[in-house]
């Protein structure tokens, strides 16, 4: 903010006036004590340019002076009071603004915050929740792959039961049709050989299928196949019901498979359908998972994102609030300074106007003019030089006098000169001290330019 640049004018305008007062009065003490001697002569120019004429236009030049800086200054402390205000009103409706601000950042942060971390949770349970489908989903897949081994197996020996079942009952069939050609041997042990290896083999399988009677007939077929079927008849082969025992047990053990394989065969399909639909749930239960979990994971990095944005917000709305309140202070204390300032310079520029219209009033009144002019009257220049030295001791004293009430060094040395050295040499020392004095007000006038333009730079900026 530009630091304001207004400095109230030192109290040597002030002195400055006093000190012309003073030295008008002292000018026409001196001059009335002045030297009388017969060789003075009266000189109307010099009177008009006589120190006392110069101290008046000076005044009036400084009382001009005093009211136009007057309203410059007031001018700057309008400006100055406007930019106090409006700055006073921008920042503390940016204080108000960012503290609301905060406040809503600290609740969504918290929002978000526990977003992040319920959806943190949500992804674990699903992807624990897949986790579990697809074990049970491997499981299943292993135990469908066992029963598959198993079925296959199964349905492969049942095929080759069957098929050698089949060709026994082909082999049988031919004899026990009423043919009387004779079996070979060969076959009839072949025959033989499938009965007693099938039954073996599925013993349990044919626990409920063959009578006991039907097991014991069985049995003797595989000790002696050839006594069933001989080339010349015998008494056991007139025992001619059993080949046709034998013919119906291999075609009952047939049909027995038979039946076994196509239940085999229906119960395979219902698990493979039984798989085939947990497979098709679990892996619809998997995807819908994955997709739960790839949704919540965009959600969360969002989440995290714009809590993350929040964050670096708040940190920046909370240093902006401390530069915003520290400014605040700053202006408050240099504003309440200016007026402080100002007032004062009211202040004094009242008494330097007083001081100087005061001065103006004395030294342009009447009983002025008169003293004045009873001074250099030309009827008074016939006065005995014997006077000369009464009346520079008694301007001495009265400067004397003067100079320690007002502790001056300067009317105290004009004092001592006006005591010893002649006239011409203090109207030398008077108009040395109204230079003096006027050099001093141009270079306070200069000053103060000099602080105006430095407020309109520090302004602008």
């Amino acid at each position: 903010p530009p630091r304001p640049f207004i400095e109230g004018r030192s109290s040597g305008i002030l002195d400055c006036c006093r000190v012309m007062v003073r030295l008008a009065l002292l000018t026409a003490l001196v001059v009335a004590g002045a030297p009388r001697a017969s060789a003075l002569t009266f000189d109307a120019v010099a009177a008009k340019n006589r120190p006392v004429s110069k101290v008046i236009t000076l005044l009036k030049d400084m009382s001009k002076q005093l009211e136009k800086e007057a309203e410059e200054d007031e001018e700057i402390y309008d400006k100055m009071a406007c930019w106090c205000e409006t700055n006073d009103k921008e920042k503390t409706k940016a204080i108000a603004d960012a503290q609301a601000r905060i406040e809503d950042l600290t609740t969504k942060i918290e929002e978000l915050t526990a977003a992040s971390a319920r959806l943190n949770t949500e992804i674990k349970n699903h992807e624990k929740e897949v986790a579990k489908n697809q074990e049970a989903l491997d499981q299943a897949t292993a135990i469908r792959e066992k029963q598959l081994a198993e079925f296959n197996a199964e349905e492969k020996d049942l095929l080759e039961s069957i098929s050698a079942l089949k060709s026994a009952v082909t082999v049988l069939s031919k004899h026990h049709g009423g043919s009387l050609l004779q079996v070979p041997r060969s076959h009839m042990m072949s025959v033989a050989a499938t009965l007693q290896y099938q039954m073996r083999k599925h013993a349990s399988l044919l626990q409920g299928s063959l009578t006991p009677s039907e097991r014991r007939v069985a049995a003797a077929f595989v000790q002696a196949p050839e006594d069933y079927f001989d080339a010349a008849p015998t008494f056991k082969q007139s025992y001619a019901p059993q080949s046709g025992e034998i013919f119906g047990i291999l075609k009952q053990m047939k049909e027995t498979f038979e039946a076994n394989l196509a239940a085999s065969q229906k119960e395979e399909m219902a698990n493979q359908k039984a798989y085939e639909d947990l497979k098709a749930a679990k892996e619809a239960e998997i995807a819908a998972g994955q997709e739960q979990i790839e949704m919540k994971t965009e959600e969360l990095a969002s989440t995290d994102e714009k809590n993350a944005e929040a964050k670096t917000d708040l940190e920046d709305t909370k240093a902006s609030l401390s530069a915003d309140e520290q400014f605040l202070m700053m202006l408050k204390e240099k504003c309440q300074m200016t007026d402080k300032e100002w007032e004062e310079r009211q202040k004094t520029r009242q008494l330097e106007m007083e001081a100087v219209s005061k001065a103006l009033a004395v030294l342009s009144g009447d009983d002025a003019h008169d003293l004045f002019t009873r001074t250099f009257n030309p009827a008074l220049l016939q006065r005995e030089s014997v006077e000369r030295s009464q009346h520079r001791e008694e301007a001495s004293r009265v400067l004397s006098a003067v100079a320690q009430k007002l502790h001056s060094p300067r009317l105290a040395t004009l004092a001592y000169q006006v005591k010893l050295d002649a006239f011409t040499r203090v109207k030398k020392a008077i108009d040395d001290m109204i230079a003096q004095l006027t050099a001093e007000k141009e270079a306070e006038i200069k000053h103060k330019d000099f602080c105006v333009d430095e407020f309109n730079t520090n302004q602008l900026q």
